[in-house]
């Protein structure tokens, strides 16, 4: 899987722009997904689960981990977003 879909996804309506390495660091540590909240809440709400596994594997990050990050936006930004399974 290219990355380059989730990031044009996350990064389309931004004028920062994050790649690959920081997108995966925002899903690891809280503060930082909270310091780019429009880009999470596009990687959680736009971009497929399936996508979101599959990049989230290509960085080592494992679904629980990223169900995990997923949880804790949402109660961060008070949305939903489909369930990782």
């Amino acid at each position: 899987m290219s990355p380059a879909l989730v990031l044009t996804t996350v990064n389309a309506p931004h004028s920062k722009q994050l790649d690959a390495q920081e997108l995966a660091f925002c899903l690891l540590h809280p503060e930082a997904a909270q310091a780019v909240p429009g880009h999470m809440s596009s990687f959680f709400g736009e971009v497929s689960p399936k996508l979101q596994i599959e990049f989230a594997s290509s960085y080592n990050i494992s679904k629980q981990q990223l169900a995990a990050a997923a949880k804790a936006f949402a109660i961060y930004s008070g949305e939903t977003y489909p369930h990782i399974s």
